[in-house]
């Protein structure tokens, strides 16, 4: 190799170099942000507890702003990069909510069939109109049973542990669930 040919021969290595490194960095830099398919492990301790996650399982996958996850935490992920680790702790409000003591209802035993099995803290699945419910048992009376229709883990501050695995363009745009809303009585 001649001496002229080597900084030709550097010229086009930095080239190289600097071409790799680029699409490393735009790689790197997908956010989180609405309309991204994220895939995320996470871990959600309560109470000192683990009680969910997804560590050495299936990512969880969801389109950023499409309402699939608890508004509270899809908040706190918002410019996250994929590698990026973030413990992020909820206040009930920002979580399931506060406990709502009027989810409290008393249900007619008749409703349940055999109540020979049925003991508080137990939780039962059920319908309402048409719609899958769950609700922990309260308390057994002679004619009722009091039913907590409260999310579990209402009440509750829930501490996660969460990486971004990938980030992605998502197929579709993200959509809010939408609720039902009551029939109109005429």
């Amino acid at each position: 190799m001649n001496a002229s040919s080597r900084p030709q021969n550097f010229c086009s290595l930095w080239l190289v170099l600097s071409v790799v490194f680029l699409s490393m960095g735009c790689q790197n830099n997908k956010v989180v942000e609405n309309g991204k398919l994220v895939k995320m492990n996470y871990t959600l301790t309560v109470d000192g507890a683990v009680v969910d996650s997804s560590v050495n399982k299936t990512p969880l996958e969801f389109v950023h702003g499409g309402g699939q996850i608890i508004p509270g935490l899809e908040e706190q992920i918002v410019g996250l990069k994929v590698g990026e680790k973030k413990h992020i702790t909820l206040a009930p409000e920002n979580g399931y909510g506060a406990i709502n003591p009027k989810a409290q209802q008393k249900v007619p035993k008749k409703a349940f069939g055999d109540v020979s099995q049925l003991k508080v803290g137990m939780t039962v699945n059920g319908q309402n109109g048409g719609r899958p419910v769950q609700a922990k048992v309260v308390s057994i009376g002679s004619k009722d049973i009091t039913l907590d229709f409260n999310h579990p883990l209402a009440g509750k501050t829930l501490d996660f542990d969460i990486e971004i695995m990938a980030i992605e363009k998502a197929s579709t745009p993200p959509t809010v669930p939408q609720t039902a809303e009551p029939e109109k009585k005429r």
